[in-house]
């Protein structure tokens, strides 16, 4: 096939030899297979921002590093180098998260390189050693969706441990190779500990995958890994041994009622000395007019 322009720079520079088709294209990039000396990888390629309709949302940049505050003004702003800046930051966060997570046993494609816009990654092959099917185009028994569930709920629990949430799981995002499910897409990844929102993007996360293995056996709708892990998350105690029981239960503490009055009270209080000193500051000041003459001891 022709060779995409955007993949000229990486045969120039050795790192592909042959582009040999496309493997598909989505909302952000296109994907094409690669031949790179005997083995076939994937080059992703991701799409300008104008041609691509997935938007970043503002919780998935939420606790993304920055190089320096002229890039941060910018790209608050909005301005043409912010919007570049952000577009390089998008597809940064994919390519740290796949080696982050490479490095702490997380089954993701293995990455190579990252040169001008293009991730050259690791080719996931079914049993055919076609390209490996998505989850949500398999039928599953009971005993396998068992299996592939906790398989996954252990996936994430590795994530968690590495300090990240994938933020966008589902069966669309996983692949299904003969060792097993490869979790894909990863530039939505978000910092466990530096995004406000990444409780309850595990919670989404753990609940797509409960819903889709749930539909092969349903006890699985009932699972609440993701309260459970994120309570040991937090306590400090999650560990990729962690055992899980799927069961979690909030803590109920009896409310201290007068404890809480005692802060409105003070509060008001504050706010009254506030308002008086202000008030005592914009009030005129009061003049003595001075005694005339014939009034004058």
């Amino acid at each position: 096939m022709k060779t995409p322009k955007r993949l000229e720079p990486l045969i120039k520079d050795g790192l592909i030899d042959e582009v040999l088709r496309p493997l598909m294209s989505g909302k952000e990039a296109a994907v094409y297979v690669v031949r790179c000396g005997r083995e076939l990888r994937c080059a992703k390629v991701y799409k300008d921002a104008s041609k691509r309709s997935f938007r970043q949302a503002a919780e998935y940049r939420e606790g993304r590093k920055v190089r320096n505050s002229r890039d941060a003004r910018a790209m608050a702003k909005g301005s043409k180098h912010g919007r570049k800046e952000q577009e390089e930051a998008w597809q940064n966060a994919e390519v740290a998260a796949l080696y982050r997570l490479d490095k702490a046993g997380v089954r993701v494609p293995k990455p190579y390189a990252f040169l001008d816009g293009v991730l050259l990654m690791e080719m996931v092959t079914g049993d055919d050693g076609d390209a490996a099917p998505r989850l949500n185009d398999i039928n599953l028994t009971p005993e396998q969706a068992r299996a592939y569930h906790a398989f996954m709920i252990r996936q994430v629990v590795l994530m968690l441990c590495a300090g990240l949430v994938h933020g966008d799981l589902s069966e669309f995002n996983v692949l299904l190779g003969p060792d097993g499910p490869v979790v894909i897409d990863l530039p939505q990844a978000v910092d466990a500990a530096g995004n406000n929102h990444a409780l309850s993007m595990l919670d989404r996360d753990v609940a797509n995958m409960n819903a889709y293995f749930g539909h092969f056996a349903p006890e699985l709708l009932k699972c609440q890994h993701a309260r459970e892990m994120w309570a040991l998350y937090e306590a400090g105690k999650l560990t990729p041994n962690s055992m899980l029981t799927g069961t979690f239960e909030e803590q109920e503490e009896e409310a201290d009622v007068w404890a809480v009055m005692r802060e409105i009270n003070a509060a008001l209080a504050d706010e009254a000395r506030r308002k008086a000193v202000r008030e005592a500051e914009d009030a005129p000041v009061q003049r003595e007019e001075p005694t005339p003459p014939w009034l004058r001891s």
